[in-house]
């Protein structure tokens, strides 16, 4: 694996080739700071043509994913005298791209979610490819109750809940609770408590380490693809990574390994 960025606002746990990325801001209920954000940043794009990690998970320190941006920092920063709006939109649109570097993600990225999950923190699980939540856990896109709109995350909540009912959210700012994030299609999977989530990704990441990481990348490429490219232009996207994968190591391995009926060499089981 390439060396890792420092971080100090995220703590990050290596185990095999699986990344546990903490948000590590209890104080502030994880909230996302600039730094924060800039943080992950800096690691998903460290991240980027990693394959020995196959799997990231995100979670929240002191049992909380994460409240949303960080208003003591907005009302200081984005409010005050040194900035106009062009410098405002510019740190909208570096979250934009962080967002948008968690979904793109070549790896599997797991959200596992306790305590709350609102505002950014919602739409950051709108990013993640598997959500696991609490039943008691708590979500809501509060941003218009406070004058503002939930700007860069509004593509990752339509993406993942549908037109219809990210405009109800979105719009009303509703609160609901796990159980019912399992309902809208947040929620991939809803447990009793923390130890419940642990299982959950146990399961998970067995799964994923049975998958060829680079397959694995080209299966999510083409999947996001889907949400805008024309029929025409898919039907290459899907062609070229086929190909690709195909031909490569990986695609030839995985078939002799078929065939010989034994486990491919990137097969992880325990």
């Amino acid at each position: 694996m390439g060396s890792l960025p420092e971080t100090e606002h995220i703590l990050l746990e290596r185990e095999g080739g699986w990344l546990t990325v903490w948000l590590n801001r209890p104080d502030v209920r994880n909230a996302l700071s600039t730094e924060v954000v800039a943080e992950l940043a800096d690691l998903m794009g460290a991240l980027r043509e990693d394959r020995e990690v196959r799997g990231i998970t995100f979670r929240g320190k002191g049992g909380v994913f994460c409240a949303g941006g960080d208003l003591k920092g907005f009302k200081a920063v984005f409010q005050g005298e040194m900035q106009d709006e062009a410098d405002v939109a510019a740190a909208s649109r570096e979250a934009g791209e962080m967002f948008g570097l968690i979904e793109t993600a070549p790896q599997v990225v797991v959200m596992l979610v306790e305590g709350v999950a609102v505002a950014g923190g919602l739409g950051m699980l709108c990013a993640g490819d598997v959500v696991a939540v609490t039943e008691d856990a708590t979500f809501a896109l509060t941003e218009t109750t406070l004058g503002i709109p939930p700007a860069q995350i509004a593509p990752f909540i339509v993406s993942r809940l549908g037109l219809r009912t990210a405009r109800r959210l979105m719009l009303t700012a509703a609160r609901f609770d796990g159980r019912e994030a399992m309902q809208l299609g947040l929620a991939d999977f809803v447990v009793a408590d923390a130890a419940g989530l642990d299982e959950v990704e146990a399961t998970i990441r067995k799964g994923v380490m049975r998958c060829a990481p680079g397959a694995n990348a080209v299966t999510k490429d083409i999947v996001l693809a889907t949400q805008h490219l024309d029929r025409d232009a898919m039907l290459d996207r899907a062609a070229s990574g086929f190909a690709r994968c195909m031909r490569s190591e990986e695609g030839r391995e995985g078939i002799s390994a078929f065939f010989e009926k034994r486990k491919p060499r990137w097969a992880v089981t325990e």
